[in-house]
């Protein structure tokens, strides 16, 4: 199977939920990496800036005296004062280093030791990021300031771990990417609801042409959106054009086989007279006039089918009925059974009584009457009929029907089911019923075969593949 051919296999509903679907993740996704970006960026700017405001706290306490600082006071942030709280003071310069950092940062190791020497302008303040010596996130803020000599520039730098904040982005984008999911399946589902209802029109169609395929309809009927009018329209046309179409070929149908009934009643009159007059006691001649009169009767047979399929064309639809298959088979064995009343024939049944045939009944009727004669006629004591279908709403249909006569010689079984065989050249004794069957059969696309059995009889198979009508 090709790519396009399993492409096509999609129904429009699933190709605009799958388009939509994919727009939507691909929005959603989007959507979330910006404001994942957003909030991070916000956590860290707050970050910087309560760092920013410890630095001022610093420098507020700080004194200087013989090159060395000392603080009058306690901060007003006691982390400053315990030990490995998360939050550092230092103070430093590029020329020295470190010169001090606060009890916090005793046993604080950073893992770049020049970090705190990078100098940073005067009035300045930098945000970054640094690690200690167990690869700990830090966020640093450095301020630069000169000091009241006019002379000395130190760094005023403020430290933080990280966790916290990184725990709190955790919890954001758990929470984030939980909305953004449901508010994915909650639009998916709005979608499908309103793809249904922007379809509904194409499912209206579809059970409008299946009541016209079952004739309850002539023609679709109702309002239709403006974008599938002129596909009804259309269809409509085609529907009339092709009633039109089967009317004329039934009315030409009709009227060749009237035609020839007359030609066919003088004959059988002219065979009337020399089977009456002085040479038909010739046993050559009873048998010549005899291969005439079986010939004759199969070109009435054949009149009289043409002309019962040329009355069909009244109201009725043009597309395909529902008939139950159990019901015709029983209905014609009722009539043989009559028949052949004298050969006691025994009926085997094994017919799925759900079983629906998509076509006219008396094309039915004349498939399933002519099989059934040829088993009552060539089958010596039983028939066995077998009717199966895949699906109740129509699907493959299979009808066997076997006997146990004496089969049909393998030369003649393609032959007598060769669509479009001539009546006049079929074999002594077959008739023309199968021919018949075969052409009907082969209307309704269909196939049909016949086969020997190993203990003897002839075994008719036809099946029907029917397209499903549900919706």
């Amino acid at each position: 199977m090709t790519q396009q051919s399993q492409s096509s296999d999609y129904s429009i509903q699933t190709r605009l939920l799958i388009s939509v679907s994919i727009l939507l993740f691909i929005f959603l996704g989007l959507t979330g990496i910006v404001l994942d970006r957003a909030f991070v960026t916000s956590v860290e700017a707050g970050a910087a800036d309560r760092l920013q405001v410890q630095v001022y706290v610093l420098l507020a306490a700080a004194e200087y005296d013989d090159d060395e600082f000392y603080f009058l006071e306690d901060f007003q942030e006691p982390r400053f004062g315990q030990l490995n709280s998360g939050l550092y003071g230092f103070i430093a310069n590029s020329k020295s280093g470190e010169i001090w950092r606060s009890e916090s940062a005793n046993s604080l190791s950073l893992a770049d030791d020049d970090f705190l020497r990078t100098p940073v302008s005067v009035g300045e303040s930098l945000f970054s990021k640094t690690q200690n010596s167990e690869q700990e996130e830090l966020f640093v803020v450095t301020y630069g300031i000169l000091w009241e000599n006019g002379i000395s520039e130190y760094n005023f730098t403020v430290m933080e771990t990280s966790t916290p904040y990184y725990s709190e982005i955790s919890n954001f984008r758990t929470s984030l990417w939980a909305w953004l999911g449901g508010v994915a399946v909650l639009l998916l589902l709005i979608q499908l609801f309103l793809m249904r209802w922007g379809l509904s029109p194409l499912h209206k169609m579809a059970r409008d042409l299946k009541q016209i395929e079952s004739g309850d309809h002539g023609q679709l009927q109702g309002s239709y959106p403006k974008e599938l009018r002129g596909v009804t329209d259309n269809l409509n046309l085609l529907i009339k054009s092709e009633r039109k179409q089967q009317a004329r070929y039934r009315t030409t149908l009709g009227d060749l086989a009237h035609s020839l009934k007359t030609p066919l009643a003088v004959i059988a009159g002219v065979m009337q007279q020399l089977t009456a007059g002085k040479d038909s006691d010739n046993v050559d001649t009873r048998k010549q006039l005899a291969s005439v009169d079986e010939q004759l009767a199969r070109m009435n047979q054949i009149v009289t089918y043409q002309l019962q399929r040329a009355v069909q064309a009244n109201d009725s639809s043009a597309l395909a009925r529902r008939v139950n298959v159990a019901a015709v088979i029983r209905k014609i064995l009722e009539a043989l059974g009559k028949v052949y009343g004298d050969k006691a024939m025994q009926t085997t049944l094994d017919m799925n009584e759900q079983a629906v045939f998509l076509g006219d009944e008396r094309d039915l009727l004349e498939i399933m009457g002519n099989v059934l004669d040829n088993a009552f006629k060539y089958g010596r004591s039983r028939i066995s009929v077998s009717v199966q279908q895949s699906d109740s709403q129509s699907g493959k249909l299979n009808i066997k029907v076997t006997d146990d006569g004496d089969g049909t010689p393998g030369d003649k079984q393609e032959f007598v089911l060769q669509r479009g065989a001539r009546a006049d050249t079929l074999a002594q004794g077959q008739g023309i019923g199968l021919a018949v069957v075969t052409d009907i059969v082969a209307s309704y696309s269909g196939e049909i075969a016949i086969t020997n059995l190993d203990a003897g009889g002839a075994c008719v198979e036809m099946v029907f593949d029917f397209p499903q009508t549900s919706i």
